[in-house]
């Protein structure tokens, strides 16, 4: 069976975020969307609402795993046995840092990481931007999943 996890702090989804998993989907048995807990990180939405917005997109789909994790990634796929990471790349930076944590976790962990092109309608969304534009009063229907706007 090939499995795929798509890490990420999902704070909130967004539709960047989907337009990933919807594509990454097709490629794999089951695609486990596994949402990190960093102490380290001060959220907007805690955990059980990150995960709460996320089964409220993909819930009723049997080929996706709704998750949260504590630790690296690439310990997470070892105790799941999961062998690639999908990862979304929006721009040259995101490439640079994204290509140093692959090759370390193919050294650390032989896993292998697929990274998935935004496309050019969601290439310019990221959940800082929507949390700055939720904490200003503005709108973000046009850069989320319909579903969670309940939960913002």
């Amino acid at each position: 069976m090939k499995r795929a996890v798509f890490p990420g702090s999902f704070d909130p989804i967004t539709l960047g975020h989907t337009d990933v998993i919807d594509r990454a989907v097709d490629l794999f048995d089951e695609l486990i969307i596994a949402v990190g807990i960093n102490v380290d990180k001060n959220y907007m939405y805690d955990t059980e609402k990150r995960l709460q917005m996320i089964e409220a997109i993909y819930g009723d789909n049997p080929r996706i795993k709704i998750v949260s994790y504590r630790g690296l990634t690439v310990d997470f796929c070892h105790r799941n046995r999961v062998d690639y990471i999908i990862r979304g790349l929006r721009n040259p930076q995101d490439f640079e840092f994204e290509k140093a944590i692959a090759q370390t976790n193919r050294k650390l962990g032989k896993v292998e990481t697929v990274f998935f092109l935004t496309s050019i309608e969601t290439s310019h969304i990221s959940s800082s931007i929507v949390r700055d534009i939720i904490r200003n009063g503005g709108d973000v229907s046009l850069l989320v999943p319909e579903p969670i706007l309940p939960f913002l």
